[in-house]
């Protein structure tokens, strides 16, 4: 009988059993962090109940910059004793095509949130109302635009590290059997690890069940650069500006989280919620669905264009090699 827990012929874990290590460990390591980083914003704030410490600028900043540190040491230590794969495995293997194919992952965030905002503003859904201000309405635009700017470069990292760098890849290998094959086992691992990133936004304020799709939807447009080329360098500069120009370009909810720190124009939404999101953002409106669509293209053809090729990259679904398993034994 096969070994429910372990694979002799990998050397390791399988991957159910990965995955919900993983989580586990990344849980535990937040819940702290977070718990921490709550009693330092008390005390920061004079002792009392804080209502929102986030809305400060540092906070903001540093909160992004906790959790990308718990996210990298706990991909690093779940690739190092449980996946037994080296940290440039996960989609870091970086060299000139990794940081061109970044650059256009943050061009296409850019233009898609873009296209959005000017779509809202022809049909009259958006109205500008002011331009350069931080959202308390007391500090200097500089430098308060820069604590989102670090919280939302942390949250592109962090994101794409784990839902697609860990679990896509870890769910692409784990349902990779025979009759499915690699190339469909990418395929439902996609799906897969979008599904699941919907639904960990479900908690985020305003969100519907309509919004959780969209989400999921979004975690197919964030996907495609990776199950493309083997690489987040697409998802990670899509992720940052997607989410930069969503709330402190252009003044939107981002995934139901009202901009913070501060916006280069302030906008008043309007317009009907099918199509704009209303106040969860986009990401919950048609228009967003459609902006998602046509990224997915944009993504296939820059691929197609760059490499002459854009296909589903089979090995995303195959274990490491018993090369690799020793390279990572003796060196990390």
């Amino acid at each position: 009988m096969l070994n429910p827990f372990f694979n002799d012929r990998e050397r390791r874990l399988r991957a159910f059993w990965r995955l919900l290590l993983q989580s586990i460990i990344s849980s535990v390591l937040w819940y702290a962090a977070s718990a921490s980083f709550a009693l330092v914003g008390r005390a920061a704030f004079g002792g009392g109940a804080v209502e929102n410490p986030l809305a400060s600028p540092f906070f903001l900043a540093t909160g992004g910059v906790v959790t990308l540190v718990v996210a990298l040491f706990v991909v690093w230590l779940a690739g190092r004793f449980f996946d037994r794969r080296p940290f440039s495995g996960f989609g870091f293997r970086i060299n000139e095509e990794w940081w061109l194919d970044f650059g256009f992952g943050l061009f296409l965030g850019a233009l898609l949130i873009t296209g959005v905002f000017l779509v809202e503003l022809a049909a009259g859904w958006v109205a500008v109302t002011g331009a350069l201000q931080a959202t308390n309405g007391g500090a200097s635009f500089f430098p308060t635009i820069l604590a989102p700017l670090v919280l939302f470069v942390c949250v592109g990292i962090y994101e794409e590290l784990v839902s697609r760098g860990y679990q896509l890849k870890n769910m692409a290998e784990g349902l990779n059997f025979p009759r499915v094959g690699p190339k469909r086992a990418v395929v439902l691992a996609w799906v897969l690890s979008s599904s699941l990133f919907g639904l960990l936004h479900l908690w985020n304020p305003s969100a519907t069940l309509v919004s959780t799709i969209n989400i999921a939807f979004a975690g197919l447009l964030l996907g495609a650069g990776y199950v493309l080329t083997g690489q987040l360098a697409i998802p990670i500069g899509l992720h940052i500006t997607w989410n930069f120009f969503q709330g402190n370009v252009f003044g939107f909810p981002v995934s139901g989280l009202e901009p913070v720190g501060a916006t280069v124009l302030s906008t008043e939404q309007g317009g009907p919620p099918l199509f704009t999101g209303g106040v969860f953002g986009p990401e919950a409106g048609l228009l967003g669905i459609a902006t998602m669509v046509l990224g997915i293209l944009l993504t296939w053809l820059w691929v197609q264009a760059r490499s002459g090729k854009a296909t589903l990259q089979a090995s995303l679904a195959e274990p490491p090699t018993a090369t690799m398993v020793r390279a990572n034994t003796t060196t990390d």
